[in-house]
């Protein structure tokens, strides 16, 4: 069955930065979920890189409804229904694997999958997804390397994670294939620990913004 794209492509094309975000304490999502709303970053990727992910996640669909929480970081079918079952309303994963396809078929949260080089390309579009997460992006040869695949892969619209920053985000953001990027800098972790919050919307205010 074909990505969810009807459900995937008004997040990406929502907001031009969508907040990837790790936390060490379920205790602090609420705060932060409604510090980017209020910033105008409703769309939050929280990572399953923590114990306390997915009651962040848990928490911040049931007392933030104005935001939209997806999970990240998902690596096989039983994450992604242990995270849609806490509330996510779309998973993001570094890969795309046929265990995350069969997952995903039939379900209303759609999936963004993970694809960097051109033969993942081609594995995610022979799976119909054309809707990608390209990771790690700076690593993997920044928005040059991304640029050049605009041309053989026309139909395929990427969000850039990994060293995407508040300076070289406008470089991917005006790319053609490029909808939207994902990166940590608006919930420094220093203002999460110390629930500095005002610091929070303000970061995300710019990113929001500068789109």
């Amino acid at each position: 069955m074909p990505q969810n794209t009807d459900a995937l492509l008004p997040i990406m094309t929502g907001q031009t930065v969508i907040p990837v975000i790790v936390l060490d304490d379920a205790k602090d999502a609420v705060p932060l979920a409604k510090a980017l709303v209020a910033g105008g970053l409703p769309a939050i990727e929280i990572t399953l890189r923590t114990d306390a992910a997915l009651e962040s996640i848990r928490r911040v669909a049931a007392e933030v409804p104005e935001a939209l929480v997806g999970a990240g970081t998902i690596l096989n079918a039983a994450q992604f229904d242990e995270a849609v079952a806490a509330g996510s309303k779309f998973i993001v994963s570094p890969g795309l694997t046929p265990e995350l396809v069969e997952a995903a078929n039939g379900s209303p949260v759609p999936l963004l999958p993970g694809a960097v080089t051109s033969s993942e390309i081609m594995a995610a579009l022979e799976e119909g997804y054309s809707l990608l997460k390209f990771f790690p992006a700076e690593q993997a040869g920044g928005a040059a390397y991304l640029k050049s695949l605009s041309s053989p892969f026309g139909g395929v619209q990427f969000c850039p994670t990994g060293g995407v920053s508040a300076k070289n985000a406008p470089d991917y953001l005006a790319l053609p294939n490029v909808l939207c990027v994902g990166g940590s800098w608006v919930a420094p972790k220093d203002a999460v620990t110390s629930g500095d919050w005002n610091t929070v919307t303000a970061l995300a205010k710019e990113a929001a913004a500068a789109g």
